[in-house]
């Protein structure tokens, strides 16, 4: 059991090259906004009942998926309301069960960000499109997150995402 963690900021293109991963190793994508839709269903973002929310579904996610064996492909944008424990949490319930978590970051310039923000993908997911909010966002410390590990990185700028899904496809092809 695998779960290939594909984090990085905004607009660095997590679902677009997700997607194409999960296609080529067919395996599912559990996509960030689906827990974030959820919870944002029933909570303004950030709220404490909003991380909780956003949380359990992450957690169960992972510990059933690892239960039962099931790859898959995570994307994440690090930002300042998620508790970073919460990410060992969700490695240690898959390695409990003998799976294995493959963190891979995503690089992109914060001039790339900001001309990706209006892309209709991300509007399509209710995803952030305002540039003044992101940099307002910014500013206040809300993208502040510790590193995470990675096994590979990746600059978005100068791979398309078709290429950046393959470099991650054939790096989990690679003996470990």
């Amino acid at each position: 059991m695998q779960v290939v963690f594909i984090h990085g900021p905004a607009a660095s293109g997590k679902h677009t090259i997700g997607t194409r991963v999960a296609e080529a190793l067919g395996i599912p994508l559990f996509h960030n906004h689906l827990a974030v839709d959820a919870a944002l269903a029933l909570f303004e973002f950030g709220s404490s009942g909003f991380c909780r929310l956003r949380a359990a579904i992450w957690s169960a996610a992972f510990a059933e998926a690892a239960a039962a064996g099931r790859s898959f492909v995570f994307t994440f944008h690090p930002e300042a309301s998620v508790d970073p424990a919460l990410i060992e949490s969700l490695t240690r319930s898959v390695r409990a069960h003998g799976g294995e978590v493959v963190f891979v970051e995503l690089l992109c310039s914060p001039e790339a960000i900001v001309q990706r923000l209006d892309q209709p993908s991300r509007h399509r997911f209710g995803k952030l499109t305002d540039v003044a909010l992101y940099r307002s966002i910014e500013r206040a410390g809300g993208f502040a997150f510790p590193p995470l590990p990675s096994s590979l990185r990746i600059d978005t700028e100068a791979h398309t995402p078709e290429q950046s899904a393959a470099l991650i496809v054939a790096s989990l092809r690679e003996p470990r």
